[in-house]
């Protein structure tokens, strides 16, 4: 295959961002495929890295399937001056998988917005009552889907 560098690094990077064997050489066919060695997929997604073209490499777990059913989007009331302490702190628990500060209406009242995964409905409100008192927050509600229309990671190539 005869392919630009910027070429090269599209295929890296459309390769990547799917579903990534799970074998011991997961770059091998990729390498046959763009007719380069498997050392240089490795360096191009490293230099990909250190030029911040891509933040990290990771697995993406299917909660349900890993048997976290029971899973609420919680909206928390936070001062703006302490946001970013309260902020940071949810986000070091392992039961919350994304935490945002986010530019509300002012009706609305909550800004700080965690994603919080249990097993069950009971350790999820235990989840959320713990934060909530660790935290020193008292004011939140309990956002749960309905139904899910989609869910997907973006596809840039």
């Amino acid at each position: 295959m005869n392919n630009t560098n910027d070429e090269i690094d599209k295929h890296i990077i459309a390769f990547i961002q799917g579903d990534i064997p799970i074998e011991s050489r997961p770059y091998n066919g990729l390498a046959d495929e763009l007719g380069i060695s498997e050392d240089e997929v490795q360096a191009r997604i490293l230099k990909m890295m250190s030029k911040g073209l891509l933040r990290r490499l990771g697995a993406v777990l299917r909660h349900q399937k890993a048997g976290f059913d029971s899973n609420a989007m919680v909206a928390w009331g936070v001062e703006e001056e302490d946001a970013d302490e309260k902020g940071e702190f949810m986000a070091g628990y392992d039961e919350v998988s994304h935490c945002y500060l986010r530019e509300t209406p002012p009706d609305f009242g909550y800004n700080l917005f965690t994603m919080i995964h249990a097993r069950s409905e009971k350790e999820l409100q235990e989840i959320i009552s713990r934060i909530s008192s660790e935290a020193g927050l008292s004011r939140y509600t309990i956002i749960k889907s309905l139904k899910e229309f989609k869910k997907t990671s973006m596809t840039y190539y």
